[in-house]
């Protein structure tokens, strides 16, 4: 059953006669235009924390004063190499095509342990805050003193989808819900036009495993993520391709109002039905909502031309950020842009087994002039301070090439051990690194960073104690953090 109330101020032009419509034309025009929509209750203001647990907290509906309320997260899809990026290990240029000097083999992911091999670019010292970071990102170290790096992170999971999984739900297996999920769920919606959680994934094609790594898992269908394309029109078939009247539109609706609360009245509620039917009862607004927010003709050509519009190589990553920017002053809340596609040949992500130079080179290429166009812009507009801008990987990548014999090869292998993110924005300590790698930079050994600590960090941000964020599935009162993690607070202002 569904429901398609549409908007009587559409400019959409419908002028069909409702007596020219067979029983069949009926029920497929009632889907059309919809595919694209289904599932998508995001759309609506969703219940805040205060509404899940009376008196227990603020009447913002967050457990204590939040210092950032939205969220982009960059995600790299296929293992960032943390030694040729923001992780500086001086004694790799010393030791190159020397053995790692270590008392028993070290596990890898395909098993191929070849010399030590020194950082593939060049390490400078950025801004006033002197961190070090490679000239593989040289519009990104521009902004040095607006990065908070954490390197030590560390991975349970050498394997890019579990990796992955991990990275965005805190768990290595599928069917738990994502960061961005959990955020729809605990704060809701600023905005009843748009979805809270928004996808735009890299022009080349989804990460691994597609769909499920915007999940809502066991959490209400409508907390699910909302895929836009990234080419052409941002949602398929948003509009119906045949005209009615205004008539038609509002006996249409009653109808399937009808079908919908008789199903519901018969099977009881259901998660899913419920946000179906949402999802269409907005449809309308998204009609006007969504062209708006996607149409970038009225941004200036200086703005464009800080997102890299002038360059086909990074064009198609800066309309990502770009239009990260806009959900986000339109009321989104978490979105989250892929850098980096499905594993296959040739390669369309990070995952420098061969080639890392030539592979990193490719892929930051894309993505470094849009990121640090990104983080300027919304420093410029006054909202970097009540944002906050993720990047991050699964896994980094080893010290020593992947070979087979005792060579120095020019790919390296996933490394779970140890790698580098970071965060920018409103709460944080600004140009500062936390943690570290062993001198190789082969696993962490300062201060190391677990997924649930990172998760912890981001929740508190937001306002969120982690703790107390959870929903009872199966018998078990579920959390992003599952019964882990700790608030990083020296990363915190």
């Amino acid at each position: 059953m569904m429901t398609y109330p549409f908007n009587q101020n559409s400019k959409a032009g419908f002028t069909c006669d409702a007596d020219s419509m067979s029983r069949r034309d009926f029920f497929s025009w009632a889907k059309t235009g919809l595919a694209g929509t289904a599932l998508m209750d995001l759309l609506l203001k969703q219940k805040p924390l205060s509404a899940e647990a009376p008196g227990k907290t603020l009447p913002t509906g967050t457990h204590f004063p939040p210092r950032v309320k939205r969220v982009i997260h960059v995600c790299l899809i296929g293992g960032l190499s943390h030694l040729d990026s923001f992780d500086y290990k001086p004694a790799l240029k010393k030791l190159h095509g020397k053995v790692m000097p270590t008392e028993k083999k070290p596990e890898t992911f395909f098993g191929q342990v070849g010399l030590l091999r020194k950082n593939d670019f060049e390490f400078k010292q950025r801004g006033r805050s002197g961190l070090w970071i490679s000239d593989l990102f040289p519009h990104i170290a521009s902004q040095a003193d607006e990065l908070t790096l954490i390197r030590s992170m560390k991975a349970d999971s050498a394997n890019h989808t579990p990796a992955t999984f991990q990275e965005n739900t805190g768990f290595r297996l599928n069917g738990f819900p994502v960061l961005g999920a959990w955020l729809s769920y605990g704060l809701g919606c600023e905005t009843d036009e748009l979805p809270s959680f928004v996808v735009l994934p890299d022009v080349r094609g989804y990460p691994a495993a597609g769909t499920i790594n915007w999940s809502n898992g066991f959490l209400p269908a409508l907390h699910q993520g909302v895929p836009f394309q990234t080419e052409g029109p941002a949602i398929r078939d948003l509009f119906p391709g045949r005209k009615i009247s205004n008539a038609t539109e509002v006996a249409s609706r009653q109808l399937l109002n009808q079908f919908n609360q008789s199903h519901l009245e018969r099977t009881g509620a259901n998660s899913d039905l419920v946000a179906r039917i949402r999802s269409h009862e907005l449809a309308a607004k998204m009609q006007l909502a969504v062209p708006k927010v996607t149409d970038l003709s009225g941004e200036t050509a200086a703005t464009k031309a800080l997102y890299g519009f002038d360059s086909e190589e990074t064009a198609p990553f800066g309309r990502n950020c770009l239009l990260a920017r806009r959900l986000l002053e339109q009321g989104v809340r978490f979105v989250q842009l892929f850098s980096g596609g499905s594993f296959g040949s040739p390669r369309i992500n990070w995952d420098g087994h061969e080639d890392v130079k030539r592979n990193h080179l490719r892929e930051a290429t894309r993505i470094d002039q849009p990121v640090a166009g990104l983080l300027k812009d919304l420093r410029q507009r006054g909202m970097l301070d009540d944002t906050l801008v993720l990047f991050s990987t699964e896994f980094g990548r080893t010290p020593f090439t992947q070979s087979a014999s005792n060579t120095v090869g020019t790919g390296r292998d996933h490394n779970m051990n140890g790698f580098s993110v970071w965060m920018a924005g409103g709460g944080l300590k600004h140009g500062i690194s936390y943690g570290g790698t062993d001198e190789f930079g082969w696993k962490s050994v300062e201060q190391t960073v677990a997924w649930h600590d990172y998760h912890a960090t981001v929740l508190h941000l937001l306002g969120i104690d982690h703790t107390r964020l959870t929903y009872y599935h199966n018998g078990i009162e579920r959390r992003l953090t599952n019964v882990h993690g700790e608030v990083i607070h020296d990363l915190l202002v």
